[in-house]
């Protein structure tokens, strides 16, 4: 009868060896689903926010190609300009001026901007582009005349200013 209640014993012993095995198994495997998960919808959150800011990318620069043809208007409107200052009719040339102001604002508010640059400055290969280098007495590099204006849109350099420079 000792016999018996001993294998017993040992066959609950067993038994509860098996059992928190299995518990302890279980357990590692609910910590190891929890981590994935976890690490799941930490990917999911980065990717929406990759994804959002992209979206914002496309939106902020999805206009260029318009405000490009836009600032060849504005080039127009500068001629046309500088060929009224000759003329006496001050009527029209203030019309030209405010309709040139009119849409520079819009063009700003929708993210342009000039590229400034200032004669006797050095000569900027990031923001300028180097249409000829002429004689002078300023220092080598330096900028001479600005020719046509360069634009920015949102930052991002979208027509480089074309300058004369200093041999």
């Amino acid at each position: 009868m000792e016999e018996m209640n001993e294998e017993k014993k040992e066959e609950n012993i067993d038994q509860k060896d098996e059992s928190e095995n299995e518990i302890i198994k279980c357990q590692k495997e609910r910590d190891e689903y929890l981590d994935g998960w976890k690490r799941a919808k930490a990917e999911l959150i980065n990717y929406k926010k990759d994804e959002a800011k992209k979206f914002e990318e496309i939106v902020k620069f999805s206009r260029e190609g318009l405000i490009r043809e836009l600032i060849n208007v504005l080039d127009s409107f500068d001629l046309a300009l500088v060929s009224l200052e000759a003329d006496a009719d001050h009527k029209t040339q203030k019309g030209l001026y405010l309709i040139r102001s009119q849409l520079e604002d819009v063009l700003r508010k929708n993210g342009l901007e000039r590229v400034i640059v200032s004669v006797g400055q050095p000569f900027d290969a990031a923001l300028q582009e180097a249409i000829v280098s002429v004689e002078s007495s300023g220092p080598s590099g330096a900028v001479v005349e600005e020719v046509e204006k360069g634009y920015l849109l949102h930052g991002k350099l979208i027509r480089p200013a074309r300058v004369k420079v200093a041999k």
